[in-house]
C-alpha cells in the first residue's frame, strides 16, 4: 500500500488525533498499520519497551494500531529547555541540548536518521500514516521541514488535509494552503477532512461543493466537534479538557508550573467524576485543598524557583493534607536539587527543595529511561514508565509518609486499585472508577464518530490503486 501523510491547515487542527483514529480503522480492517511523525516538539513523552523516548501522542497512536510502540513512530523529539535551547531526541536517545539555530544546522544528518525509521516502517508494516506538523506550506522553512515537505517529496505519499472549521475562515486556509503546495504534494493531495464541525452537518453541503467544483478536491469527510478527553498532549488540550464532575469527593490542587510535562498523567483525575481538578498557575492558598499534586517537570529546578517567585513553595511548606509528587514533582520533595554539570539547568547549580525526604537529587547522564511493572509502595505489578535524569540514592523509586507521597513513575494513578485505596485515605466517601475502561470507551466513540463521516473505502482505493 502507499503510504498515507495526514496534514493540517494549520496547528491543533486535529491531526494527532485523526491519525489515531484512522490507526485503529484501519487495524480494525486487518491492515497491519504503523503511525509516524519524523519530528515532534512535545515536552509530553513515552518510553517504548526498547527503553526509547517518543512523543506521548505517537505512543498513543500505535497503542490505538494494536502494535507495540517503537522508536521508529518518532525518529526526532524536541523539548523545550527554555533561554532558546532544545533538548534533541535522536531515535529515542538524548543527542544534544543546542539552540534552534544549532538544531537547524544539524537538519541534514537528522534526515537520514528519518528516513532510516520511515523505511523500516514501510519494510514492516502494510501501512504506514505519517502525521504532519502545523502547516505544510510555511515557505520559510520548506528546506528545514521533516514532517511535511520531506516526508511527503522523499516517499511520494497521498495525502490528506485537514482544515479546522472552529476557527473560521476554513475556505481560505484550504485555498492558501493548496495554492502554495508544491507539485509533488499537490498532485498527491487526496482531499481535505473539514474537523471540529460544530452544529448541523447539513448545513455544510453547499461548503462541500464550493470546495469540490472551485477548488477540485474531494471533501472527505465532515467531522462533528467531540473532543477525545483522553492522552492530553500538550497545555492546549488542558485548556479545553471538560471536567465530567458528579459527586465530588476530593479538591485537588495541581500546580502547573512553566515546564509542567507529562500531562496524560492528569487524564485520569480530569475524568474522574469524584475529583475537582484545579490548575494552579501563580500564588493563591491552597488552604481549600483536599490535596496537591507536583506533576513531572521538564525544567525541575526552573520550575521549582518559580514555586518559590509565586510564594507557592511557603504555601507547600505550610500545606497540612496530602502531597503527591510524579516525577519532577516528586524531585521537588528532596532536600536539595544539584546539578552539577547543567544537565538540568542553564549551568551548574544547587537548588533547596521542599525537605520533605531526607535525600538530595543529583543531575547526571545517562538518562533513566524504563517501562514495565512496578512494585510501589505496597502494591505489585504497577504498570508505568521512568523518564529522568535527576538520580536519588536514598529513595530512587518511591516515597511514602505521613501526608507526602510521591514516585518517579508515571501513570501509577492509572492503576484502579492504587488510585482507589489512596484517596479513600483522604476520603473514606470516594468509590472510583474503571480508568481502563472510560479510555477506551472514549477511544472507541472518537473512533466510530470518525468512521461513520469519513469516506474510509475512498482513502482505501487509493492507496491499493497501482
Amino acid at each position: 500500500m502507499k503510504p498515507l501523510a495526514v496534514f493540517g491547515t494549520g496547528s491543533d487542527a486535529g491531526k494527532s488525533s485523526l491519525v489515531m483514529a484512522l490507526c485503529r480503522i484501519f487495524a480494525d480492517k486487518d491492515i497491519k498499520v504503523a503511525p509516524f511523525k519524523a519530528q515532534n516538539v512535545s515536552n509530553n513523552s513515552a518510553v517504548t519497551h526498547e527503553g526509547r523516548e517518543i512523543s506521548r501522542a505517537q505512543y498513543f497512536q500505535a497503542e490505538a494500531a494494536g502494535i507495540e510502540p517503537s522508536y521508529l513512530s518518532n525518529p526526532i523529539l524536541i523539548k523545550s529547555h527554555g533561554n532558546d535551547s532544545v533538548q534533541v531526541i535522536v531515535n529515542g536517545l538524548v543527542h544534544k541540548r543546542q539552540t534552534v539555530d544549532g538544531y537547524y544546522d544539524d537538519i541534514e544528518e537528522l534526515k537520514t536518521h528519518v528516513h532510516a525509521a520511515f523505511t523500516r516502517l514501510e519494510q514492516d508494516y502494510d501501512l504506514v500514516i505519517a502525521e504532519g506538523a502545523g502547516s505544510p506550506v510555511e515557505l520559510n522553512l520548506l528546506n528545514k521541514d521533516l514532517s511535511n515537505t520531506y516526508i511527503a517529496n522523499t516517499f511520494n505519499t497521498k495525502i490528506i488535509l485537514v482544515a479546522d472549521i472552529e476557527r473560521g475562515g476554513v475556505f481560505a486556509s484550504i485555498y492558501g494552503t493548496m495554492a502554495l503546495m508544491d507539485p509533488v504534494m499537490r498532485s498527491n493531495l487526496i482531499g481535505v477532512v473539514i474537523n471540529k464541525f460544530r452544529g448541523d452537518i447539513k448545513y455544510f453541503e453547499e461548503g462541500k461543493k464550493i470546495i469540490k467544483d472551485r477548488f477540485g478536491l474531494p471533501v472527505l469527510g465532515v467531522l462533528p466537534y467531540q473532543a477525545l478527553n483522553v492522552d492530553m498532549e500538550d497545555a492546549q488540550s488542558l485548556s479545553n479538557y471538560h471536567q465530567r464532575l458528579d459527586n465530588v469527593n476530593i479538591r485537588m490542587a495541581v500546580i502547573a508550573y512553566p515546564g509542567l510535562s507529562n500531562y496524560n498523567d492528569l487524564d485520569v483525575f480530569m475524568a474522574d467524576p469524584e475529583i475537582s481538578v484545579e490548575l494552579i498557575h501563580n500564588y493563591r492558598s491552597l488552604n481549600d485543598f483536599d490535596m496537591v499534586l507536583l506533576p513531572g517537570s521538564k525544567t525541575v529546578i526552573r520550575d521549582l524557583q518559580w514555586l518559590k517567585e509565586q510564594g507557592l513553595f511557603q504555601e507547600l511548606q505550610h500545606f497540612n493534607n496530602p502531597i503527591f509528587g510524579i516525577c519532577g514533582g516528586y524531585q521537588m520533595f528532596a532536600k536539595a536539587l544539584h546539578d552539577p554539570d547543567g544537565l538540568e539547568h542553564d549551568e551548574a547549580c544547587i537548588e533547596d527543595g521542599l525537605g520533605f525526604i531526607d535525600d538530595i537529587v543529583i543531575y547526571r547522564s545517562p538518562k533513566i529511561l524504563s517501562s514495565g511493572h512496578y512494585q510501589l509502595f505496597s502494591y505489585a505489578g504497577i504498570k508505568g514508565y521512568e523518564i529522568h535524569s535527576g538520580h536519588m540514592n536514598n529513595h530512587p523509586l518511591f516515597y511514602e509518609k505521613d501526608t507526602y507521597t510521591g514516585t518517579h513513575v508515571h501513570g501509577v494513578f492509572d492503576d484502579n486499585t492504587f488510585r482507589s485505596d489512596y484517596f479513600k485515605t483522604i476520603n473514606p466517601l470516594y468509590t472510583g472508577y474503571d480508568y481502563a475502561a472510560y479510555r477506551e470507551e472514549h477511544i472507541k466513540s472518537f473512533t466510530d464518530m470518525v468512521a461513520e463521516n469519513i469516506d474510509v473505502d475512498s482513502i482505501l482505493q487509493v492507496l491499493q490503486a497501482d
